[in-house]
């Protein structure tokens, strides 16, 4: 955390659009400065993306990485997921945050895991509209998939990497190939990207 006085959403977004070296993340007040990513990090969220957005392309939901704010009105916060996709006409409108997430995708990384794990997927949950909450292991080739259930209880499902296997993603209708999620990332770089 920033050290400094609690600011309004409205202060939030104001210093936020002034900053232009470190995204930050808005919780309750306080901020908090989000680190660089490693290399693998990237190539990861930008496989996932590209499989997104082209599998995506002609329906009324869209995929976005990185830089576009997810607002969560019932916690005062704002996050940066690595990947978002929303349905929401609304959202697909918005310049600076959206706030209805159809699916949410975390890429874990060292500093971030737990929180990735726990405080961010406690928040996440309490959006009405996420039906799906992707966590993507690099170094063990792996998503962990949590599916809201009808009962708004949370499946969870776990998916490796193999040459021939589909990821399905059932709220959005389609598979993405596991091999183009992990392209180019494999066992042995993975260690040192």
């Amino acid at each position: 955390m920033l050290n400094q006085t609690l600011m309004t959403p409205d202060e939030y977004l104001t210093w936020e659009a002034q900053q232009t070296e470190l995204k930050h993340e808005y919780v309750d007040g306080e901020i908090y400065a989000m680190v660089g990513a490693r290399r693998l990090h990237v190539v990861a969220t930008g496989n996932i993306f590209a499989a997104l957005k082209s599998q995506l392309r002609g329906s009324k939901c869209r995929a976005y990485a990185n830089d576009l704010k997810l607002r969560l009105l019932n916690r005062n916060a704002f996050y940066y997921p690595d990947i978002v996709v929303t349905c929401s006409a609304a959202d697909n409108g918005a310049e600076l945050y959206i706030t209805e997430p159809t699916l949410i995708v975390e890429v874990l990384s060292e500093s971030t895991e737990a929180y990735d794990r726990n405080g961010k997927f406690a928040a996440y949950r309490t959006i009405e509209t996420l039906q799906e909450y992707w966590l993507v292991d690099i170094d063990e080739q792996q998503i962990e998939i949590f599916r809201r259930a009808e009962q708004g209880d949370w499946l969870y499902h776990c998916y490796r990497r193999e040459s021939d296997a589909a990821l399905p993603v059932y709220t959005l209708e389609l598979t993405l190939p596991m091999s183009e999620l992990f392209e180019d990332i494999n066992p042995i770089l993975a260690d040192d990207g």
